[in-house]
């Protein structure tokens, strides 16, 4: 075989394996790229069920007769605006306001003791904290996927499959306020 021939044939192979790498990088970032849409939709279903429950919470609370209108008020502008919310960032931020404006409303419980004592009440409370503790999970597999998927799209040589081919990185659903919920809990005896 000739030189030539040689070159050829090393040529060949290594648009080949060029090929075959490229397509592995690409199919793992599609791959990512849909879990990354999955688990997004998996939180949007969790946060879609707390959005059902919270009216429902707070029909309760006015049904047990002494409430704070401005309290009630404040649940139900804050669902409002977390369900009017669609790209992570904004999502998490007005998903901590709803957080927030919940965390009054369940205090009312501790000055009003017929609402305490209301079986409704206490349910549609343990339902609450359940559908938290599944948009917690959800949110920490979401930025696991969304995590993966920035990574490879920030290592070589898939940067430069993915800046071929268009891919953006996928934005986290964090804390809205942060530094407020790192804050140590103060115990007050």
């Amino acid at each position: 075989m000739s030189i030539a021939g040689i070159i050829v044939l090393v040529i060949a192979f290594l648009i080949a394996l060029t090929v075959i790498i490229g397509a592995g990088i690409f199919n793992k970032l599609v791959k990512l790229k849909n879990l990354v849409n999955a688990s997004w939709s998996d939180i949007d279903v969790q946060l879609k069920k707390r959005y059902d429950l919270v009216p429902n919470l707070v029909e309760v609370v006015k049904g047990a007769g002494t409430y704070e209108k401005t309290t009630l008020e404040a649940v139900i502008k804050a669902r409002s605006a977390a369900m009017g919310a669609a790209a992570p960032g904004d999502k998490a931020k007005s998903e901590g306001m709803l957080t927030d404006t919940l965390k009054s409303l369940f205090a009312l419980s501790e000055s009003y003791p017929t609402l305490k004592a209301n079986e409704n009440y206490l349910l549609l409370q343990n339902q609450l904290k359940e559908l938290e503790d599944g948009i917690e999970r959800s949110r920490r597999y979401y930025n696991a996927v969304v995590r993966d998927f920035n990574t490879l799209i920030e290592s070589f040589p898939s940067s430069v499959v993915a800046s071929a081919f268009n891919f953006k990185q996928a934005e986290f659903f964090g804390l809205s306020n942060a530094t407020a919920e790192r804050q140590p809990v103060k115990a007050q005896l």
